[in-house]
Protein backbone atom coordinates (compact mmCIF):
# COMPACT_ATOMS: atom_id res chain seq x y z
CA UNK A 1 0.00 0.00 0.00
CA UNK A 2 1.41 3.37 -1.01
CA UNK A 3 1.30 6.07 1.65
CA UNK A 4 0.21 9.49 0.58
CA UNK A 5 2.48 12.41 1.31
CA UNK A 6 1.38 13.81 4.61
CA UNK A 7 0.77 17.50 5.12
CA UNK A 8 3.90 18.98 6.79
CA UNK A 9 1.98 21.92 8.20
CA UNK A 10 1.73 20.41 11.75
CA UNK A 11 5.58 20.38 12.03
CA UNK A 12 6.71 22.25 15.11
CA UNK A 13 9.63 24.62 14.54
CA UNK A 14 12.01 26.69 16.63
CA UNK A 15 13.95 29.82 15.83
CA UNK A 16 17.58 29.22 14.96
CA UNK A 17 18.28 32.18 17.22
CA UNK A 18 17.09 30.08 20.17
CA UNK A 19 18.37 26.72 19.00
CA UNK A 20 21.60 25.41 20.53
CA UNK A 21 24.37 25.14 17.91
CA UNK A 22 27.62 23.31 18.50
CA UNK A 23 29.57 25.47 16.05
CA UNK A 24 29.77 29.24 15.70
CA UNK A 25 32.05 31.49 13.71
CA UNK A 26 33.83 32.48 16.93
CA UNK A 27 35.28 28.95 16.92
CA UNK A 28 36.56 29.10 13.34
CA UNK A 29 40.21 29.20 12.37
CA UNK A 30 41.77 32.56 11.66
CA UNK A 31 43.24 33.26 8.21
CA UNK A 32 46.82 32.01 7.83
CA UNK A 33 49.60 34.21 6.55
CA UNK A 34 53.12 33.62 5.35
CA UNK A 35 55.69 34.37 8.01
CA UNK A 36 53.37 33.88 10.99
CA UNK A 37 55.00 33.38 14.37
CA UNK A 38 54.46 30.04 16.11
CA UNK A 39 52.12 31.55 18.68
CA UNK A 40 50.11 33.28 15.98
CA UNK A 41 49.73 30.01 14.12
CA UNK A 42 48.61 28.15 17.24
CA UNK A 43 46.09 30.89 18.03
CA UNK A 44 44.76 30.62 14.48
CA UNK A 45 43.74 26.98 14.86
CA UNK A 46 39.99 26.36 15.17
CA UNK A 47 38.58 25.83 18.65
CA UNK A 48 36.74 22.76 17.41
CA UNK A 49 37.46 19.06 18.03
CA UNK A 50 41.20 18.42 17.66
CA UNK A 51 42.09 22.11 17.68
CA UNK A 52 40.23 22.69 20.93
CA UNK A 53 41.62 19.48 22.42
CA UNK A 54 45.18 20.47 21.57
CA UNK A 55 44.68 23.77 23.41
CA UNK A 56 43.18 22.11 26.47
CA UNK A 57 45.94 19.52 26.70
CA UNK A 58 48.63 22.18 26.31
CA UNK A 59 46.97 24.31 29.01
CA UNK A 60 46.86 21.40 31.43
CA UNK A 61 50.45 20.28 30.85
CA UNK A 62 51.73 23.86 31.14
CA UNK A 63 49.80 24.33 34.39
CA UNK A 64 51.29 21.10 35.75
CA UNK A 65 54.78 22.20 34.74
CA UNK A 66 54.33 25.60 36.39
CA UNK A 67 53.20 23.82 39.54
CA UNK A 68 56.22 21.50 39.39
CA UNK A 69 53.98 18.46 39.22
CA UNK A 70 54.89 15.06 37.82
CA UNK A 71 54.69 14.90 34.02
CA UNK A 72 55.51 11.37 32.90
CA UNK A 73 55.78 10.38 29.26
CA UNK A 74 55.25 6.72 28.39
CA UNK A 75 56.02 5.92 24.78
CA UNK A 76 56.46 3.22 22.21
CA UNK A 77 59.46 2.87 19.94
CA UNK A 78 57.80 4.34 16.86
CA UNK A 79 58.09 7.82 18.35
CA UNK A 80 61.87 7.45 18.22
CA UNK A 81 61.85 5.85 14.77
CA UNK A 82 60.06 8.82 13.22
CA UNK A 83 62.69 11.25 14.49
CA UNK A 84 60.94 12.87 17.45
CA UNK A 85 63.60 12.46 20.14
CA UNK A 86 64.74 16.10 19.70
CA UNK A 87 61.17 17.27 20.36
CA UNK A 88 61.07 15.40 23.66
CA UNK A 89 64.56 16.63 24.53
CA UNK A 90 63.21 20.19 24.17
CA UNK A 91 60.66 19.30 26.87
CA UNK A 92 63.47 17.94 29.03
CA UNK A 93 65.38 21.18 28.59
CA UNK A 94 62.26 23.11 29.56
CA UNK A 95 61.91 21.12 32.79
CA UNK A 96 58.59 19.65 31.64
CA UNK A 97 59.28 15.91 31.65
CA UNK A 98 59.88 14.46 35.10
CA UNK A 99 59.88 10.79 34.07
CA UNK A 100 60.16 8.69 30.93
CA UNK A 101 58.74 5.18 30.53
CA UNK A 102 59.76 3.05 27.52
CA UNK A 103 59.12 -0.43 26.23
CA UNK A 104 62.04 -2.65 25.29
CA UNK A 105 61.99 -1.66 21.63
CA UNK A 106 62.36 1.99 22.63
CA UNK A 107 65.66 1.19 24.31
CA UNK A 108 66.85 -0.71 21.24
CA UNK A 109 66.14 2.11 18.81
CA UNK A 110 67.50 4.77 21.16
CA UNK A 111 70.70 2.78 21.70
CA UNK A 112 71.23 2.35 17.95
CA UNK A 113 70.62 6.06 17.35
CA UNK A 114 73.02 7.08 20.12
CA UNK A 115 75.87 4.81 19.03
CA UNK A 116 75.49 4.54 15.26
CA UNK A 117 73.06 7.25 14.18
CA UNK A 118 70.65 4.87 12.45
CA UNK A 119 67.98 2.31 13.31
CA UNK A 120 64.91 0.42 12.02
CA UNK A 121 65.70 -2.39 9.61
CA UNK A 122 63.52 -3.61 6.73
CA UNK A 123 61.74 -6.41 8.58
CA UNK A 124 60.06 -8.21 5.69
CA UNK A 125 63.08 -9.17 3.55
CA UNK A 126 65.21 -9.84 6.63
CA UNK A 127 62.54 -12.11 8.11
CA UNK A 128 62.38 -14.08 4.84
CA UNK A 129 66.03 -15.01 5.36
CA UNK A 130 65.80 -15.52 9.11
CA UNK A 131 68.13 -12.54 9.59
CA UNK A 132 65.79 -10.05 11.25
CA UNK A 133 67.06 -8.52 14.46
CA UNK A 134 70.44 -10.20 14.53
CA UNK A 135 72.70 -7.14 14.70
CA UNK A 136 75.27 -8.33 17.19
CA UNK A 137 76.44 -4.95 18.46
CA UNK A 138 72.98 -3.87 19.64
CA UNK A 139 72.38 -7.01 21.69
CA UNK A 140 75.92 -6.99 23.05
CA UNK A 141 75.76 -3.39 24.30
CA UNK A 142 72.33 -3.69 25.90
CA UNK A 143 73.19 -7.09 27.39
CA UNK A 144 76.42 -5.77 28.85
CA UNK A 145 74.66 -2.72 30.32
CA UNK A 146 72.07 -4.92 31.99
CA UNK A 147 74.66 -7.33 33.38
CA UNK A 148 76.67 -4.47 34.87
CA UNK A 149 73.58 -2.72 36.17
CA UNK A 150 72.11 -5.86 37.70
CA UNK A 151 75.19 -6.32 39.85
CA UNK A 152 74.59 -2.81 41.22
CA UNK A 153 70.84 -3.32 41.67
CA UNK A 154 69.92 -0.81 38.98
CA UNK A 155 66.75 -0.75 36.99
CA UNK A 156 66.69 -1.37 33.24
CA UNK A 157 66.46 2.29 32.27
CA UNK A 158 69.15 3.51 34.61
CA UNK A 159 71.52 0.69 33.64
CA UNK A 160 71.36 1.31 29.89
CA UNK A 161 71.24 5.11 30.19
CA UNK A 162 74.33 5.11 32.41
CA UNK A 163 76.18 2.73 30.11
CA UNK A 164 75.39 4.82 27.04
CA UNK A 165 76.18 8.16 28.65
CA UNK A 166 79.53 6.94 29.95
CA UNK A 167 80.37 5.64 26.46
CA UNK A 168 80.17 9.23 25.14
CA UNK A 169 78.31 8.12 21.99
CA UNK A 170 78.57 10.33 18.89
CA UNK A 171 74.83 11.01 18.78
CA UNK A 172 74.22 11.53 22.49
CA UNK A 173 72.34 14.76 21.81
CA UNK A 174 69.70 12.76 19.92
CA UNK A 175 69.38 10.03 22.53
CA UNK A 176 66.54 10.18 25.03
CA UNK A 177 68.41 7.88 27.39
CA UNK A 178 71.56 9.99 27.32
CA UNK A 179 69.72 13.27 27.70
CA UNK A 180 67.56 11.96 30.53
CA UNK A 181 70.65 10.62 32.31
CA UNK A 182 72.38 13.99 31.91
CA UNK A 183 69.41 15.73 33.57
CA UNK A 184 68.79 13.02 36.19
CA UNK A 185 65.33 12.31 34.80
CA UNK A 186 64.35 8.75 35.75
CA UNK A 187 63.81 6.37 32.84
CA UNK A 188 61.90 3.15 33.40
CA UNK A 189 61.77 0.28 30.89
CA UNK A 190 58.99 -2.28 30.84
CA UNK A 191 59.76 -5.47 28.95
CA UNK A 192 57.72 -8.45 27.84
CA UNK A 193 60.15 -11.32 27.30
CA UNK A 194 60.24 -12.40 23.68
CA UNK A 195 59.01 -9.14 22.17
CA UNK A 196 62.44 -7.61 21.48
CA UNK A 197 65.14 -8.60 19.02
CA UNK A 198 67.80 -8.72 21.74
CA UNK A 199 65.95 -11.61 23.39
CA UNK A 200 66.97 -13.87 20.50
CA UNK A 201 70.67 -13.47 21.24
CA UNK A 202 72.72 -15.78 23.47
CA UNK A 203 73.74 -12.72 25.51
CA UNK A 204 70.16 -12.23 26.74
CA UNK A 205 69.93 -12.86 30.48
CA UNK A 206 66.32 -13.47 31.45
CA UNK A 207 67.00 -13.11 35.15
CA UNK A 208 68.71 -9.74 34.70
CA UNK A 209 66.04 -8.50 32.26
CA UNK A 210 63.23 -9.52 34.58
CA UNK A 211 64.81 -8.15 37.73
CA UNK A 212 65.70 -4.84 36.10
CA UNK A 213 62.24 -4.41 34.60
CA UNK A 214 60.57 -5.21 37.93
CA UNK A 215 62.71 -2.59 39.67
CA UNK A 216 61.56 -0.11 37.06
CA UNK A 217 57.91 -1.01 37.56
CA UNK A 218 58.26 -0.24 41.25
CA UNK A 219 60.09 2.98 40.48
CA UNK A 220 57.34 4.05 38.08
CA UNK A 221 54.68 3.29 40.70
CA UNK A 222 56.55 5.45 43.21
CA UNK A 223 56.53 8.36 40.75
CA UNK A 224 52.88 7.87 39.85
CA UNK A 225 52.14 8.09 43.57
CA UNK A 226 52.90 11.81 43.17
CA UNK A 227 50.88 12.30 39.98
CA UNK A 228 48.11 14.34 41.63
CA UNK A 229 47.81 17.58 39.67
CA UNK A 230 50.22 16.29 37.04
CA UNK A 231 49.95 14.50 33.72
CA UNK A 232 50.66 11.12 32.14
CA UNK A 233 51.08 10.85 28.37
CA UNK A 234 50.91 7.55 26.52
CA UNK A 235 52.42 8.09 23.08
CA UNK A 236 52.37 5.21 20.63
CA UNK A 237 52.08 2.22 22.96
CA UNK A 238 48.93 0.20 22.43
CA UNK A 239 49.42 -2.69 24.88
CA UNK A 240 52.43 -2.84 27.21
CA UNK A 241 52.60 0.65 28.68
CA UNK A 242 48.84 1.16 29.12
CA UNK A 243 48.77 -2.08 31.10
CA UNK A 244 51.85 -1.11 33.12
CA UNK A 245 50.43 2.35 33.84
CA UNK A 246 47.14 1.01 35.15
CA UNK A 247 48.84 -1.48 37.48
CA UNK A 248 51.33 1.13 38.71
CA UNK A 249 48.49 3.57 39.40
CA UNK A 250 46.58 0.89 41.29
CA UNK A 251 49.65 0.05 43.37
CA UNK A 252 50.16 3.72 44.20
CA UNK A 253 46.54 4.06 45.34
CA UNK A 254 46.65 0.75 47.22
CA UNK A 255 49.54 2.11 49.29
CA UNK A 256 47.44 5.06 50.42
CA UNK A 257 48.46 7.76 47.96
CA UNK A 258 45.83 10.17 46.70
CA UNK A 259 46.07 10.14 42.93
CA UNK A 260 42.74 11.36 41.58
CA UNK A 261 42.86 14.74 39.82
CA UNK A 262 45.37 14.57 37.00
CA UNK A 263 45.49 14.62 33.21
CA UNK A 264 45.99 11.66 30.91
CA UNK A 265 46.67 11.83 27.19
CA UNK A 266 46.80 9.06 24.61
CA UNK A 267 48.40 9.88 21.26
CA UNK A 268 48.49 7.36 18.42
CA UNK A 269 47.63 6.84 14.75
CA UNK A 270 44.36 5.10 15.59
CA UNK A 271 42.30 4.40 18.67
CA UNK A 272 43.18 1.22 20.55
CA UNK A 273 41.22 -0.50 23.30
CA UNK A 274 43.79 -0.54 26.09
CA UNK A 275 44.91 3.10 25.85
CA UNK A 276 41.27 4.15 25.62
CA UNK A 277 40.22 2.40 28.82
CA UNK A 278 43.48 2.10 30.79
CA UNK A 279 44.80 5.61 30.12
CA UNK A 280 41.97 7.89 28.98
CA UNK A 281 38.92 6.56 30.86
CA UNK A 282 39.43 4.46 33.99
CA UNK A 283 42.30 6.32 35.72
CA UNK A 284 40.53 9.71 35.81
CA UNK A 285 37.07 8.61 36.95
CA UNK A 286 37.51 10.34 40.33
CA UNK A 287 38.26 13.85 39.14
CA UNK A 288 40.84 13.99 36.37
CA UNK A 289 40.51 14.46 32.63
CA UNK A 290 41.53 12.13 29.83
CA UNK A 291 42.16 13.00 26.19
CA UNK A 292 42.77 11.04 23.01
CA UNK A 293 44.62 12.95 20.30
CA UNK A 294 44.65 10.82 17.17
CA UNK A 295 46.96 11.37 14.20
CA UNK A 296 50.54 11.09 13.02
CA UNK A 297 53.10 11.41 15.81
CA UNK A 298 55.41 13.43 13.57
CA UNK A 299 52.70 16.12 13.29
CA UNK A 300 50.74 16.04 16.54
CA UNK A 301 53.65 15.71 18.98
CA UNK A 302 55.59 18.74 17.68
CA UNK A 303 52.36 20.77 17.68
CA UNK A 304 51.61 19.84 21.28
CA UNK A 305 55.22 20.30 22.35
CA UNK A 306 55.52 23.81 20.96
CA UNK A 307 52.09 24.78 22.27
CA UNK A 308 53.20 23.88 25.80
CA UNK A 309 56.52 25.69 25.39
CA UNK A 310 54.74 28.82 24.14
CA UNK A 311 52.42 28.81 27.13
CA UNK A 312 55.31 28.43 29.54
CA UNK A 313 57.19 31.24 27.81
CA UNK A 314 54.26 33.60 28.42
CA UNK A 315 54.11 34.54 32.13
CA UNK A 316 50.53 35.73 31.76
CA UNK A 317 49.37 32.33 30.53
CA UNK A 318 47.64 31.53 27.24
CA UNK A 319 47.24 34.63 25.06
CA UNK A 320 43.72 35.64 24.19
CA UNK A 321 42.44 34.43 20.88
CA UNK A 322 42.34 37.23 18.32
Amino acid sequence: MTRKNEDPSPLRTVSIRDRFSKVSVQDFASPLQAGMQVREFLDALPSILGGRMLREIADRIAAAARGRKEIIVGMGAHVIKVGLAPVLVSWMEGGIITGLALNGAGVIHDTEIALWGKTSEDVGPALDEGMFGVAGETAERIGRALSEGDKEGKGFGEAVAKHLAESDPPYADLSLLCQAHRRRIPVTVHVAIGTDIVHMHPRADGAAIGAASLRDFRLLASRIAGLEGGAYLNIGSSVVLPEVFMKALNLARNQGNRVEAFTTVDMDFIKHYRPSVNVVERPVRMGGQGYQLIGHHELNLPLLAVAVLERLADPSGEPERQ
